[in-house]
């Protein structure tokens, strides 16, 4: 199992003008981090304030359930940098851990809503902006369960496969304007999300949590989970230089995952 502290990448990404979606936490603030440490300015949203304000990061409250407030982000977003030379969408929740028969109607829209529907539309109202720019990057946050079946998981699964096919359609709408999209597809990201998920699936399955770990954590070959900095390094890579001619990939992050449990 690989063990350690990872650090972000030493790249220098001075001036770059960076909006992240869901960044007081997880994932999305180690980005913003990683991305405010290499010279890039950085400006958030996220829907817990208290989070938002610890985060020490410019940016506004959104639900990235609501259309309304991610147009207000991303409103806000391009005023303060003064234009835009990255987006991440970042933004997830979990979904329903249930059958398919069992989920209802509204946590599945909810599901959509925020995985794959705030993504469309962050990207619409960003594009514009890196075509003024003379070209930059989207990063979409996808997942190992947007290229695998995830039972009892598949509004998220749904989302997830979708963020894909999101991406590499704008990936070949936008490179001739210089625009490169990839997804970014973390396996078993240690922390909070993924324990509170193991869990769920624990109780669904009826077995204990370090049962249910385990059956998850043996299905990578390195046999780990990774971290939320190793999803970081990877987006900076992309926004970076050394990344100018990635585009339309779905890049997997996940100790090479064999499958879903």
């Amino acid at each position: 199992m690989i063990t350690g502290a990872r650090r972000a990448l030493p790249l220098d990404l001075g001036g770059l003008r960076v909006a992240i979606s869901a960044a007081a936490r997880g994932i999305g603030r180690v980005m913003a981090d990683s991305f405010a440490a290499c010279g890039a300015r950085v400006f958030i949203c996220d829907i817990d304030e208290k989070a938002l304000a610890e985060a020490g990061h410019p940016g506004v409250r959104a639900d990235a359930g609501q259309r309304a407030e991610i147009e207000a982000f991303m409103a806000a977003a391009l005023d303060h940098l003064g234009g835009l030379d990255v987006l991440v969408n970042n933004a997830g929740i979990a979904g329903p851990t249930k059958r398919v028969e069992e989920v209802l109607p509204e946590e599945l829209e909810e599901t959509l809503r925020i995985d794959l529907e705030s993504y469309f539309h962050c990207a619409r109202l960003a594009i514009p902006a890196l075509r003024e720019a003379g070209g930059g990057a989207i990063i979409n946050l996808s997942s190992a369960a947007g290229r695998f079946g995830f039972p009892l998981r598949a509004p998220y699964a749904a989302a997830k496969w979708g963020v894909i096919g999101f991406t590499k359609t704008i990936a070949i709408e936008l490179g001739p304007d210089g625009i490169r999209a990839n997804a970014l597809l973390p396996g078993l990201v240690d922390g909070a999300r993924i324990r509170a998920v193991i869990r769920a699936k624990a109780q669904a399955a009826g077995i204990s949590e370090n049962e249910q770990t385990e059956r998850a954590v043996v299905a990578t070959s390195l046999r780990t989970f990774v971290t939320e900095q190793d999803i970081a390094n990877m987006a900076l890579y992309l926004a970076s230089p050394f990344g100018a001619t990635i585009s339309g990939q779905a890049i997997a992050i996940d100790g090479d995952m064999q499958t879903l449990i």
